[in-house]
């Protein structure tokens, strides 16, 4: 005879152990609530490190972006020919430890729901009830490939940035590399001088040489910000920027692959077809065509507005006030995830104390 797992009741849930998720619970011990007393961290991952685990094994630590600091763990200096896969979930797994208690992991979500006046967080775990909960759930388990006539069809190989592994199984091959932000970037530079590769953007690149300046950052946040305001899909970061003069970018251009070709018609057995005719043999297509948020652990609170995305103000869910999104739209980056966690953290325990 099987029992089932007693139902636990908690003021704050924070589902996700990345960036944003650790943060939140930096900052709910700063505020004086007690780790698995008072808030508890699930995380489906069966160790530390979030979606940095899954990265490309050639990815070094060179080419990433950046990586923000945890709040108060400074990363420090790294090896930048170490793998990028290695170096943030070692960092990960030693904030942890600084915060003094263990994440509950694997614990998979499997939705949240209303529970009169709590939250009930369902895992394949058990039940727990809480006050308030902050997903920060990211976007990595949401791969996107957009539908294109022809997929069926086409009889080489295709995958996602997701499922990449490295240039060395594309030697000698003929790779489109469709999408046009960093990691479609990353990809071609890999590829270069291993594999012949085309590079396939949806429009016109637009190479932003001015994001340095903080009033053109602010602009594109701005932008992102509204999105979500409006209940609108908050869009690829690449949307709001343009492409970035990252050093990455730099060197496409100093290569001379600084150059795309406009979306096909339709793809066909062997290859690429567009509207005048022209045809392109292709041996496999990377879809480097981004990630959309994991929220369907949130299905059943019914969030998604007429425009298709989830109305957000600030980081509270407008149409459930006790959830909070993390790494949503504006704080969908290193940076902003941390910001965006000090944020609901402050709005959530002023509402958990309210509510005691």
């Amino acid at each position: 005879m099987t029992t089932r797992p007693a139902l636990r009741t908690l003021d704050v849930v924070v589902v996700g152990a990345g960036q944003g998720g650790l943060s939140a619970a930096w900052f709910l011990e700063r505020a004086g609530l007690r780790p698995g007393r008072d808030f508890t961290v699930l995380d489906g991952g069966d160790a530390p490190g979030g979606a940095w685990r899954h990265r490309w094994p050639s990815l070094r630590m060179e080419r990433v972006h950046g990586v923000h600091d945890l709040p108060g763990l400074p990363m420090g200096p790294v090896d930048p020919r170490e793998r990028a896969a290695d170096v943030v979930p070692d960092y990960f797994a030693a904030y942890e430890e600084l915060l003094g208690h263990p994440v509950e992991r694997p614990v998979g979500v499997v939705e949240v729901r209303r529970g009169g006046p709590r939250l009930l967080v369902v895992t394949d775990a058990g039940t727990v009830a809480a006050r308030a909960v902050v997903s920060a759930t990211g976007t990595w388990s949401r791969p996107f490939c957009p539908w294109y006539p022809g997929r069926d069809v086409f009889g080489g190989r295709q995958l996602h940035t997701a499922q990449y592994r490295g240039p060395e199984e594309f030697r000698g091959q003929r790779v489109v590399v469709v999408g046009g932000g960093a990691s479609a970037v990353e990809h071609l530079l890999e590829l270069d001088g291993v594999a012949e590769t085309t590079w396939v953007t949806r429009g016109e690149l637009r190479v932003r040489e001015d994001f340095a300046d903080e009033a053109v950052r602010r602009e594109a946040v701005a932008v992102v910000t509204e999105r979500v305001a409006a209940g609108r899909p908050p869009g690829s970061v690449v949307s709001a920027t343009g492409l970035v003069l990252t050093p990455q970018v730099a060197a496409l251009r100093e290569r001379g692959l600084l150059h795309r070709r406009p979306p096909p018609r339709r793809l066909v057995a062997d290859g690429l077809e567009w509207d005048d005719g022209t045809r392109l043999r292709a041996d496999a297509v990377l879809w480097a065509t981004g990630f959309r948020p994991a929220l369907d652990h949130l299905r059943p609170l019914r969030l998604r507005e007429r425009g298709g995305g989830v109305r957000v103000a600030g980081t509270r869910v407008v149409a459930e006030p006790r959830l909070h999104l993390v790494g949503y739209g504006p704080s969908a980056s290193t940076v902003g995830a941390s910001r965006a966690a000090r944020e609901a953290v402050r709005e959530v325990v002023r509402d958990v104390l309210a509510g005691r």
